[in-house]
């Protein structure tokens, strides 16, 4: 993993501020996208932290691996903005930002002044994202959530798990891609605001973003009512596609399309079948039908398997030109050389880690523009005082606030 070391804001976003008074994952992971870019992103949070800097602790003061995953390249502010006090820093903060990121509740934005009319108030053409659970219609509009709602709520665990036994995805994607579409918008917004000087307010909803990932299945649904149940790993609409023992471990196998399957029919033949067998089989002439009369197909790749090792496997499906790949622990993942030469994973160091952490940097190369993790992720209120001077708050007054509990 290459180190991280302190860099200038530079990149697209140079000169952009972003105040990221978010929590948990869908705004700060926003917010951090926009800072890969080269926004200057300011987290504001309770003076006692956020629930996000601790969730999955990784340091003796319980920083953990969500808050070191979110918040490279940020700075850090204490503040309650539910005060008067803390009302007139964060007018202040808005009156010099171009993009508020709030995943609060409506009643909250509007208590802290973080509510669009508000904020348009005082700066006209700013950009508000917020990201709540529903959006802001319907009957569960007031409802909080988190990405497992929007999983479970989109049918995604139904298809995921087996028939009794629904399945959530432990990687929570539908936060993550809510904060990537909110990145998105963000800079569709930045885009319309240089050309017409407008602001706007740009709404993410978890269970939205649900919807959209898992749409084809919806779809299916739709049109044709085909009321599908879990197959866990066993992709539906294909065949040979699912996780396959092999002698020391396991591999994911996907075929797609009638050319792959020859391939692995052919990659079968080399080791004692006919590939007549399966290449001229009535049944299996098309994706959908071979995945409607699997068995045969999954036997004959699970004997495959279970006659390699994992390593025998992935190197004869490549040779094969057969899509698979070698399932990993995490700390296989870690060590994995195509990782490492990536260079995608980088080593962040912070107070109180025993090792370094592999963040995920931005997962874009660009050919010209400087991007991704300039700076480790802040302390709790490490840049309180720099940005309430920068704000014109001269030490008289930050100490004042820092005595009434504000900052």
């Amino acid at each position: 993993m290459k180190e991280v070391e302190a860099a200038a804001p530079t990149g697209i976003l140079a000169g952009v501020r972003v105040l990221d008074f978010g929590r948990y994952v869908a705004g700060p992971y926003c917010a951090t996208l926009l800072g890969y870019l080269g926004a200057e992103v300011i987290r504001v949070e309770r003076r006692e932290g956020g629930e996000d800097r601790y969730i999955a602790p990784v340091t003796p003061q319980g920083e953990g691996a969500v808050f070191l995953q979110c918040s490279a390249n940020k700075r850090s502010l204490t503040l309650d903005p539910g005060s008067p006090a803390g009302r007139e820093v964060t007018r202040r903060l808005v009156a010099s930002a171009d993009i508020i990121v709030a995943n609060l509740p409506a009643a909250t934005l509007t208590q802290f002044g973080l509510d669009y009319a508000t904020l348009c108030s005082v700066k006209p053409d700013i950009i508000l994202v917020t990201q709540s659970a529903f959006g802001d219609r319907g009957p569960y509009a007031t409802r909080g959530g988190f990405d497992g709602v929007g999983q479970a709520m989109s049918g995604a665990m139904v298809i995921t798990g087996t028939p009794g036994h629904p399945a959530k995805g432990a990687a929570p994607y539908v936060d993550y891609s809510t904060a990537v579409l909110s990145a998105f918008g963000a800079l569709a917004a930045l885009l319309e605001r240089r050309q017409s000087g407008r602001g706007q307010h740009v709404q993410a909803a978890l269970l939205a973003t649900a919807l959209a990932v898992f749409n084809s299945h919806l779809v299916e649904q739709g049109v044709t009512g085909i009321n599908r149940v879990g197959t866990g790993n066993r992709v539906q609409t294909s065949a040979p596609s699912d996780v396959f023992a092999t002698r020391d471990g396991h591999v994911l196998m996907h075929t797609v399309g009638n050319g792959l399957f020859r391939r692995w029919a052919k990659l079968m033949a080399k080791d004692g079948d006919d590939a007549a067998r399966w290449s001229d089989d009535s049944l299996f002439q098309s994706d959908q039908s071979r995945a409607d009369h699997a068995e045969p197909i999954l036997e004959r790749t699970r004997q495959w398997c279970a006659a390699r090792t994992t390593a025998e496997a992935v190197a004869q499906l490549e040779a094969g030109g057969v899509p698979g790949g070698p399932v990993y622990t995490p700390q296989q993942a870690l060590d994995d050389p195509q990782v490492a030469a990536m260079g995608f994973l980088r080593a962040v160091d912070y107070p109180g880690l025993a090792r370094p952490a592999p963040v995920a940097d931005l997962p874009l190369h660009f050919s010209h523009s400087p991007t991704g993790i300039r700076s480790p992720p802040p302390t709790l209120g490490a840049d309180t005082d720099a940005v309430l001077h920068e704000l014109g708050f001269d030490a008289a007054a930050v100490q004042q606030l820092r005595a009434a509990g504000v900052v």
